[in-house]
């Protein structure tokens, strides 16, 4: 492991906005103190706690938190490393309203109570075209959000996949889910808000090689079933930065 890299973790052992906490321990049953209690012991405030699940850099989640003061925002990966990168600028730059927690997504239910979280961003998953329960907006995902997301609460995506866009858009219809907002060419829409002001380093990149970045906004409800959408639909046909596993990009 390298110097830089070794220099990061130990950064992040010791931002006081930054909580890693193995998967073993959790496993093990062990309780996550701030579970329930996000607002009264680290934000000290009643305002809405955002999540940005697989928050890569945290660009996007510092970059919401300086346009949402009223807003309290919590990036999410599991690789330490590229998070650093906005743990660093948002405690440099003295932002209260924003965490950084390091743990795998598939166990973020144990990391929040009921009613707690009002809104959750997936800002450009991989798509896992090859296995389903994989992928972000998949319905046992859903079902994990749900235990901890409010009533109405939102989920949005943003994504370059036309493949990840169409299955959420399908998952979504099969579901009964409320659609706030759909667009397949994010920054041609009429749609008017602050998120378009955040174009992450490969965003910008995806933009500048010609692909359109497709967003929906959308309000999950618990279902008895949920149901898996069963139309193919085709892969994409590029290689994404970053996603080895995705192919022949197509001048």
């Amino acid at each position: 492991m390298g110097k830089n890299k070794l220099s990061k973790f130990a950064d992040m052992e010791e931002f006081p906005h930054v909580f890693q906490v193995s998967s073993h321990a959790v496993r093990e049953g062990n309780e996550f103190d701030m579970k329930g209690a996000w607002n009264v012991q680290f934000f000290k405030n009643d305002n809405p706690i955002v999540l940005e699940l697989g928050c890569g850099k945290g660009e996007y989640t510092v970059g919401l938190a300086e346009l949402f003061p009223e807003k309290n925002f919590i990036g999410v990966d599991i690789k330490g490393a590229r998070m650093w990168t906005g743990a660093k600028d948002s405690y440099e730059k003295g932002l209260k309203n924003v965490a950084f927690l390091r743990t795998n997504i598939e166990m973020i239910f144990h990391f929040f109570a009921a009613n707690e979280v009002a809104e959750i961003w997936l800002t450009f998953p991989d798509p896992q075209m090859k296995k389903v329960t994989k992928r972000l907006t998949a319905t046992n995902f859903i079902r994990s959000y749900l235990q901890f997301l409010k009533p109405e609460g939102l989920i949005h995506l943003k994504t370059d996949s036309n493949f990840m866009f169409t299955y959420t858009c399908q998952m979504v219809k099969a579901n009964g889910f409320g659609v706030n907002f759909v667009t397949d060419n994010l920054y041609s829409s009429s749609l008017v808000n602050p998120i378009l002001k955040i174009k992450t380093y490969y965003e910008q990149q995806w933009l500048d090689r010609g692909l359109t970045i497709k967003y929906i906004q959308f309000v999950p409800h618990l279902n008895e079933v949920f149901i898996e959408p069963d139309e193919e639909i085709e892969h994409d046909a590029y290689r994404s930065f970053g996603r080895s596993k995705r192919h022949g990009l197509e001048e």
